[in-house]
């Protein structure tokens, strides 16, 4: 990872200088809390690999800075709507930013990034380019409504009977599209042949699903104070992801009895969480799902196989193995 990030150091610092410069608007307050988002930090995954992808594609330009920062903000602009529909509270070590200043606003600072993203996708004058991030964007709305209707939110019925072929397109839809996307803008960029173009995307999908597998694992059994939230969110939530599903598959009728009483009940058990994530470990839900996820990055490597050698290629393969290891 060392090598992943010390390549890019520059751009990634040119991109944070970006955010300052591009989020401004007739309304103080809107700039404010959208800065403040973004200046929580993370990972800064998805534009390191739009970077990296540009660099690879022998990109000389200066495009790559804002398409960057733009990619970044799609993926905050998420945060903040999903914080909405989720009630959530703590968002990157701080309170969210509903619980900050309302529901309402942070809806609106949600769609501000969206349509600051896009707009700046225009001025790039590059349909494809705006191509990508359209489609990635309603991809990414699709992947929420998704969740919601199998967590009842739609209409109150929760369903734990969520297939592995429907999770994934559920990750591919909520998180793959957009790391994807990243990839993909590199290429054009960098005016990359059709068959380099596509095999960069690729990696990006598989990459993608990967990451939001090994999120679904932390979710249950990561560090909290390194994760910077809590744990155990997406069962409160009734969101049913790959562990459970596998887990669900396994159990004794009895065992599944007692996960189902857990979600679906009206208040969530004091031990709830740790008598989930002892079935889950009994029929090996966690070690399934990163099974699944190192396989998903191994295709995505194998994908760049059609690439010369070069650093970059190098690190798009640390970052690779990255997803898979990772405690954030």
């Amino acid at each position: 990872m060392e090598q992943f990030l010390d390549l890019i150091k520059d751009d990634m610092q040119k991109v944070e200088e970006e955010f300052h410069l591009r989020l401004t608007s007739q309304v103080p307050r809107l700039a404010e809390i959208a800065q403040d988002m973004i200046n929580r930090g993370g990972k800064r995954f998805r534009p390191a690999l739009l970077i990296l992808s540009a660099r690879l594609c022998g990109y000389q330009g200066a495009h790559h800075i804002p398409l960057a920062a733009v990619i970044e903000c799609i993926h905050t602009a998420t945060l903040l709507h999903d914080d909405v529909i989720d009630n959530a509270e703590i968002r990157r070590g701080s309170p969210s930013v509903n619980k900050q200043v309302g529901n309402r606003y942070s809806v609106l600072t949600g769609d501000f990034l969206f349509c600051k993203s896009l707009a700046l996708g225009i001025t790039i004058g590059d349909l494809r380019i705006l191509q990508a991030l359209i489609t990635a964007t309603t991809a990414l709305a699709e992947g929420e409504a998704m969740e919601m209707e199998k967590a009842g939110e739609v209409d109150g019925v929760t369903d734990l009977s969520t297939t592995e072929e429907e999770n994934l397109a559920l990750i591919v839809n909520k998180t793959a599209v957009l790391i994807s996307a990243a990839m993909r803008i590199g290429a054009i960029l960098g005016k990359a042949p059709s068959p380099v173009e596509e095999a960069l995307a690729a990696y990006g999908l598989q990459v993608g699903i990967a990451f939001q597998m090994v999120d679904d694992c932390l979710d249950y059994i990561g560090d909290e104070e390194n994760l910077r939230k809590e744990t155990g969110v997406d069962l409160k939530e009734k969101k049913v992801t790959l562990p459970l599903i596998h887990t669900l598959a396994q159990c004794t009728p009895k065992e599944k009895k007692e996960i189902q009483e857990v979600i679906l009940g009206d208040e969530f058990p004091s031990h709830g969480l740790q008598n989930v994530v002892n079935l889950i470990n009994k029929y090996g839900g966690f070690d399934y799902t990163f099974s699944k996820a190192q396989q998903h990055v191994d295709e995505g490597k194998e994908r760049l196989q059609v690439l010369s050698p070069s650093r970059e290629k190098k690190a798009l393969l640390a970052g690779a193995d990255y997803v898979v290891r990772r405690k954030v």
